[in-house]
């Protein structure tokens, strides 16, 4: 079946869903734990527990280093969240969170091959969270953060970082920036094009905004303007002068060169770039500042900053964060081999220079058949994962 006819099947399945089937599917959860070793007799109960188990424990208690190849810790990843930034439905709690994020422990485990299990936590204390973790190091490898408000979620992540001897990254920033990062060097391409030429305007300046931010800098984009509620993030705003230890404040010093001030109108004026990752609304009027054969991707879910049939009046390129729609800017293209190609290579951190290279290995994968309807590959493309993972662990093994 081609990736059309796959999208087409995909989406005749969703606008198809019914309150029964879905509520049937999670009926006791969406994980399960099996064993890899065969328990039919006495010997095989033996060699998997007492007395056997013993003698592996006594290697690793030796050589802890050995708990890398005889536990699967180290080939797990723990999806961790308090609850607090779920999908669109906000601060929800731990319980709530938990179907949530067993359905990405089973992305994990389908898409990127490694074991996965969630950890919902009912505390929003970013040092409780961090202490937690901390004593459950030995038995993980890797946290993916999920579903935590800004700005506490910066916080949690760095002191993570900082206090964990693995890989971490809060896909809510990263993987949304990752994924948005290759659509638009596609997206680019499409238009004619050159990526660091272009500009950009972010709406949205919590976790997954600071983070496209972020990763276009760092891919040669200078001229990156972003917006929040109170319009446009510049380094002469009163409130963030006085608050300088925020992140708004430090990306305000290293964004928005031309020194932009005001609000939407006067980010788009001239703009080459939209990308929503806010729950505002974008008026079609401000969509007519933009310079000729814009682009734009509203991620906003479900609802968009703008419909993309209100945005293909005025944009050459439009992508969503739906299913239902064309060039779905999609997470579960970026996390999964991102999460394995670190692990296989053996890394402690997850670096800016790893996350460009899972961004230029997705829109490789669609730079075959680029069209304005067609920059990044299908979620469910099976080469999406081990091209990232083999990107992701050169780019470790390169320093």
């Amino acid at each position: 079946m081609s990736i059309d006819a796959l999208a087409a099947t995909d989406n005749s399945a969703a606008t198809a869903l019914t309150e029964a089937e879905i509520f049937d599917a999670h009926q006791g959860g969406k994980l399960s734990i099996a064993s890899t070793v065969p328990l039919s007799n006495k010997r095989d109960l033996s060699i998997a527990y007492t007395p056997g188990v013993a003698e592996v424990s006594r290697a690793i208690h030796a050589k802890p280093e050995l708990a890398r190849t005889l536990t699967w810790a180290e080939r797990l990843v723990v999806v961790v969240s308090d609850g607090t930034a779920v999908l669109g439905l906000g601060n929800i709690g731990a319980s709530a969170s938990l179907p949530v994020m067993e359905g990405k422990s089973a992305l994990v485990k389908t898409f990127g091959d490694l074991d996965s299990i969630p950890l919902v936590l009912n505390t929003t204390d970013v040092d409780e969270i961090v202490e937690t973790l901390v004593r459950l190091r030995p038995s993980f490898g890797a946290v993916n953060l999920e579903d935590i408000s800004a700005p506490r979620c910066f916080e949690l992540e760095e002191k993570l970082i900082e206090a964990l001897d693995c890989p971490v990254m809060h896909d809510d920033q990263h993987g949304t920036a990752v994924v948005a990062l290759a659509a638009l060097t596609n997206a680019a391409k499409v238009t004619g094009r050159n990526l660091e030429g272009l500009r950009v305007v972010v709406s949205g300046a919590g976790a997954a905004g600071i983070a496209v931010a972020e990763i276009l800098l760092a891919a040669g984009i200078t001229d990156v303007v972003l917006l929040d509620s109170r319009g446009v993030i510049n380094s002469s705003r009163a409130d963030l002068a006085t608050d300088t230890a925020s992140k708004k404040a430090d990306i305000a010093g290293r964004s928005n060169p031309r020194g932009v001030e005001g609000g939407p109108a006067e980010a788009l004026d001239g703009a080459d770039v939209f990308i929503g990752v806010s729950s505002s609304k974008l008026d079609e009027e401000h969509l007519k500042l933009m310079n000729r054969d814009a682009i734009v991707f509203a991620l906003s879910n479900p609802d968009p900053e703008v419909l993309p049939e209100v945005a293909v009046k005025h944009a050459a390129v439009v992508a969503t964060g739906r299913s239902d729609f064309p060039n779905q800017i999609n997470n579960v293209l970026a996390f999964p081999g991102i999460f394995r190609g670190a692990l296989d290579a053996g890394a402690r951190r997850i670096t800016p220079a790893m996350k460009l290279a899972a961004a230029y290995a997705i829109a490789d994968l669609a730079a075959e058949d680029l069209s304005a309807d067609y920059i990044v590959p299908s979620p469910l493309d099976p080469r999406v994962a081990p091209a990232v993972t083999a990107a992701v662990a050169a780019a470790v093994v390169a320093g």
